[in-house]
């Protein structure tokens, strides 16, 4: 199995100068907000932090290409960095510390492209999480100063805790049904958002957690961090991986109920 522990420093060292971009821009009172097309908010603060990451993967992996949620694809070949500046930007422009800066790298395969290495860095909750292929998940403030994570051994939707980012999606695919059926059925519900359920579900503090509708930079970094803690992360159809457009999470053992409660369709 291919080593990934100078890929796995590398996107360190790009999370460590993405926290600082992020972290002068938090709460900033002159912060400039945009709405993009699709209606969502884009800040300074993405731009610029995409725009940090990308230069220093031109000059430490010229050959590698990147896609970006901001600036989109660059470059081509087996090996691509896929980066989300800010998850949660509406958390950030509010003020709220739930956001992170996202990171993986993707390897051509002969399932298409899969994550080898995903980091994620919580800079405002003072967290952050990692895993590289083969190596395991873990989290820590560095990688000399880290434990490793788990998920939970749960082995009834009746006694877990699933975490959720809202209702928004749920009902325009027909699965809102499901999802209200999963809810009551389950010991407890948390609508924390965006990556922090993925990142409590490989940890072992939540023991599902399911969106609708997603980007491939939402999920690439999560989906080698729960896998490698020993869950599962697949579409909400079933297909493991993060290109699906959604996401279902779990410790594994609770994957084929949680999949049969979101694909009840009316």
């Amino acid at each position: 199995m291919p080593d990934y522990h100078d890929d796995l420093r590398l996107a360190h060292v790009l999370a460590d100068a993405a926290d600082a971009t992020t972290m002068d821009r938090f709460k900033a009172l002159d912060l400039k907000v945009e709405t993009k097309p699709d209606m969502t908010p884009v800040t300074e603060a993405d731009k610029s932090t995409e725009e940090l990451i990308r230069g220093h993967l031109h000059r430490a992996r010229p050959r590698d290409a990147i896609l970006g949620e901001e600036f989109g694809v660059e470059g081509t070949g087996p090996r691509r960095w896929v980066i989300d500046p800010i998850d949660g930007t509406k958390n950030y422009v509010r003020g709220v510390p739930v956001w992170a800066t996202l990171i993986s790298l993707m390897e051509a395969g002969e399932d298409g492209f899969q994550p080898v290495v995903g980091l994620v860095s919580a800079p405002a909750l003072n967290r952050r999480w990692w895993a590289a292929k083969g190596a395991g998940a873990f989290t820590g403030r560095s990688l000399t100063s880290a434990s490793r994570l788990q998920v939970s051994k749960v082995e009834r939707i009746a006694d877990s805790s699933f975490a959720y980012s809202s209702l928004t999606g749920w009902e325009e695919q027909g699965r809102l049904d499901g999802f209200m059926d999963l809810t009551r059925a389950c010991w407890r519900t948390r609508g924390y958002g965006d990556f922090w359920p993925y990142m409590m579900v490989a940890e072992g503090s939540v023991d599902i957690c399911a969106e609708p509708e997603l980007s491939l930079w939402d999920m690439a970094a999560n989906a080698i961090i729960v896998e490698e803690a020993g869950g599962r992360f697949t579409s909400l159809d079933g297909v493991p991986g993060p290109g699906g457009g959604n996401a279902a999470a779990s410790n594994g053992t609770l994957h084929h109920e949680l999949l049969g409660y979101l694909n009840q369709r009316y």
